[in-house]
């Protein structure tokens, strides 16, 4: 029974906790499994204490005055070339999410810099908790899906990827109750989206 879980679990996430992974040219969920677990979360956490790009939101740590200068650097020339704030920022997460199952760092690095140009867009959450779900942390990607969804409530991909937090959570072992909460916010999101095929597979799943 344990191998069957840990099997349909390393399916689930082999499917992948963005859509957005589906658009990249040359990637499918075969792709996907090559690369695995690119970092313990231990060796990310030993990092992020030199590098705060590797928090979210830079960890809200005071930034130096060469860091600061480099970040307005960056934001003049992002909204030069994609001319909004807000146009950068999504330009940003779609990066953030190509590299995802390439180089997880670099992930983080871009959607931190989305976070820089528009803090209002809910989607740099959802990459903030795609990465913790690669590191096998649903419990703080879970924490970021929550903010997203402060900033949105409305937003079917976080609330997606919120459900399967869950869902692992269950196939894991932890108490059943938890496939109840998986299909009870996997149904909200598709009433909102009922197109979003990444939705209808974890329902499937469930039931």
């Amino acid at each position: 029974m344990k191998f069957k879980r840990l099997a349909i679990l390393l399916t689930v996430l082999t499917i992948g906790c963005s859509q957005k992974m589906e658009s990249e040219p040359g990637t499918n969920s075969d792709d996907r499994s090559k690369y695995g677990q690119q970092m313990t979360y231990k060796q990310w956490e030993k990092e992020a204490q030199t590098d705060k790009r590797l928090l979210p939101q830079y960890g809200n740590l005071p930034k130096s005055e060469g860091e600061i200068k480099a970040d307005q650097s960056f934001l003049a020339q992002a909204i030069a070339q994609d001319t909004t704030a807000e146009k950068a920022a999504a330009n940003m997460i779609d990066i953030g999410f190509q590299y995802l199952y390439k180089d997880m760092k670099t992930a983080m690095y871009r959607f931190n810099q989305a976070y820089l140009l528009d803090s209002t867009n809910s989607d740099i959450y959802w990459g903030f908790g795609a990465v913790y779900f690669m590191l096998d942390r649903p419990d703080l990607a879970r924490e970021q899906y929550k903010k997203g969804l402060k900033v949105d409530p409305a937003n079917s991909r976080i609330l997606t990827d919120y459900g399967t937090t869950y869902m692992t959570a269950y196939y894991a072992g932890e108490h059943p109750a938890t496939l109840d909460t998986a299909i009870s916010i996997l149904s909200g999101s598709y009433a909102l989206d009922p197109a979003n095929q990444n939705t209808s597979y974890k329902l499937s799943s469930c039931f």
